[in-house]
């Protein structure tokens, strides 16, 4: 099988908006099977609704937030230029000016739009989605040729972008520049992708994309950080929820022969700190659970709002309740965890919790089946703004997976 494939349905798919992204022609277990982090895949109007997504006005708005993480570039000839937020409109060039790019990052964080498409990529685990970035580009705009270290699906939603991609086995920067841009890239396809269709590019492979006219790119992003980095900050996290112990002291233990050689190192604070290390011995499910919290922490830019508290469980008992699409929650065999914190161990193994990570909603009915406990924690999450009452356009339950589509 070639390493690049491409899929050409016509006519186009009906997509159900609320649905999880489907590839017609191929399906959701052979693209898992076949080309998740192995190999590119096209797939022509796969999400044929996309078009009107967000436009050009709204997407600028946002850049110029204080809270929105975006940046301009511009290439002039062989230089580049990037202005990072916060941005003025100053920092906009004219639209007809060709050959830059905004780039605005978390869109998903501030519309509730984007938000319902990065949910319908929830075919994936929730522990590796990171959010999606949308860039608008002038004629010519691109941020030229890179590598991204982490899966990427990219998906067209207004006018056309000419694309270059190939593998890179050993990365060479261009120096002198501001992006980490390829210094002999050798693409082995070139195809020009229109609103609708679909591009996934697995880690390490390069591609370069160029606006052709006017165009709008929404970057379905991963997390796929390295094992070292998140170890240490597995172990900070878990060595600040250690238990206070005593402080060293050397009482008794100062003789003589420290005047000869000050900057010895002491034995007995070595063996001190040792026995301190010691007392960290995470099981798996202490791993678990400090995973789960720091990978639902909230993004630095991320404000909840609280709920007004009059009436909530009324509100909460005829309509359910639903995530904010800012609340990132995970679960384990043994600890559920949102936003950075774990639930008490007493609903550690709730269902009805279980439910709502999944689902990111619970219909009146469940809510009528919540013991105490549950009613009291949900309520509380309500007031935080990390729930709102109502289960909201799409309903609650799995985003609907409908059937696999396999051919």
């Amino acid at each position: 099988m070639p390493a690049f494939s491409f899929i050409d349905m016509l006519p186009r798919p009906r997509v159900v908006p609320s649905s999880l992204i489907r590839f017609p022609g191929l399906g959701r277990r052979r693209f898992l099977r076949e080309y998740w982090q192995r190999k590119p895949l096209l797939v022509r109007a796969a999400v044929p609704e996309l078009q009107g997504l967000i436009d050009r006005r709204e997407l600028f708005r946002l850049a110029l937030r204080d809270d929105v993480e975006a940046r301009v570039i511009r290439r002039d000839d062989a230089r580049w230029q990037v202005c990072h937020a916060p941005l003025s409109r100053r920092d906009l060039p004219a639209l007809r000016s060709p050959h830059w790019t905004l780039l605005v990052q978390g869109v998903d964080l501030h519309d509730e739009r984007v938000a319902q498409l990065l949910q319908r990529f929830r075919f994936l685990p929730d522990a590796r989605l990171d959010d999606i970035m949308i860039s608008w580009a002038s004629d010519g705009g691109g941020v030229g040729p890179h590598v991204d270290e982490y899966d990427v699906f990219l998906l067209q939603a207004q006018g056309r972008r000419r694309w270059r991609i190939g593998p890179v086995a050993e990365p060479r920067m261009q120096p002198g520049q501001p992006l980490k841009l390829l210094r002999d890239f050798r693409p082995e396809q070139e195809f020009t992708v229109e609103p609708g269709d679909l591009l996934y590019l697995p880690p390490g492979w390069g591609h370069d994309g160029i606006a052709d006219g006017e165009c709008m790119t929404c970057s379905v992003g991963f997390r796929a950080p390295p094992g070292d980095e998140l170890l240490r900050q597995l172990l900070w996290k878990m060595a600040e929820e250690l238990e206070p112990s005593p402080r060293y002291s050397d009482r008794g233990k100062v003789g003589e022969a420290v005047a000869a050689h000050p900057a010895r190192l002491p034995d007995d604070m070595v063996r001190f700190v040792a026995a301190a290390f010691a007392r960290l011995r995470p099981g798996r499910r202490d791993f678990a659970r400090a995973l789960g919290e720091l990978l639902t922490e909230p993004k630095q830019e991320v404000v909840f709002e609280a709920a007004q508290t009059a009436g909530l469980a009324r509100r909460v008992a005829r309509a359910g309740l639903r995530l904010d699409r800012r609340s990132r929650m995970l679960w384990s065999a043994a600890a559920v965890m949102i936003n950075g914190e774990s639930v008490p161990e007493t609903l550690a193994r709730s269902s009805l919790l279980r439910r709502l990570a999944d689902a990111r909603g619970l219909d009146a009915a469940a809510w009528a089946r919540a013991d105490a406990a549950e009613r009291e924690l949900l309520l509380q999450w309500c007031r935080l703004g990390w729930a709102h009452a109502g289960i909201g356009a799409h309903g609650a339950g799995r985003a609907d997976a409908g059937a696999d589509d396999d051919a």
